[in-house]
């Protein structure tokens, strides 16, 4: 689904970016509900789980709730927060296994404009996916897609920077590990790292 974000553009630097793990969903500018097969539907036929897609502007929120219990990744320009996006994570959040992997892709503006093209062609016309133009400059966007299941699921992140020629792609996945423990949901963690390039 290709959508165009009705705001101007906020996020200006791909080095602006953070990565949070947990708190509560922010305003959203589009939202995208999807539902999770698995062996642990409900009686009723409802979805063994749910998976929402948020877009931020510049920034996003993939929320789970499935398996084990819910999950919340964001990378946004948090006020407050100074901590750049990390270049990997491992986390066992609420019963899952959580990884997350960041790189900034940098190109010339006449390769860039083409590569966010690609992009926007794949999630626009994914059946899972979300994608939001800015208005005013086609290759200012950002856009995700997930996959996956219940028990499993992987999703990918794209958050163009024109300006700059950067696009920041991120990567994640969920699985639930093997021997769930019972544990709280943990507090909000975010980054500490600084992504390297690919």
């Amino acid at each position: 689904m290709l959508t165009t974000l009705q705001t101007s553009y906020t996020d200006t630097r791909a080095g602006d970016l953070a990565w949070c793990l947990g708190g509560g969903p922010l305003p959203a500018l589009a939202v995208r509900d999807l539902p999770l097969s698995g062996d642990g539907r409900a009686p009723d036929g409802r979805p063994a789980g749910t998976l929402q897609l948020r877009l931020l502007g510049a920034s996003h929120q993939v929320v789970i709730a499935a398996g084990p219990g819910d999950c919340l990744e964001t990378v946004a320009c948090m006020p407050g927060r100074r901590n750049p996006l990390p270049a990997r994570v491992a986390e066992q959040v609420s019963g899952w296994e959580y990884e997350f992997a960041a790189r900034i892709e940098t190109h010339p503006p006449h390769m860039f404009a083409a590569r966010a093209q690609e992009i926007l062609a794949l999630v626009g016309g994914h059946p899972r996916g979300l994608a939001g133009v800015f208005p005013g400059d086609p290759s200012a966007f950002t856009a995700l897609f997930a996959y996956g299941s219940a028990d499993r699921v992987l999703w990918r992140t794209w958050h163009a920077y024109p300006q700059e020629g950067r696009l920041v792609c991120t990567r994640s996945a969920l699985v639930v590990r093997s021997q769930v423990e019972s544990a709280p949901n943990p507090a909000a963690r975010c980054a500490m790292a600084r992504p390297t390039a690919p």
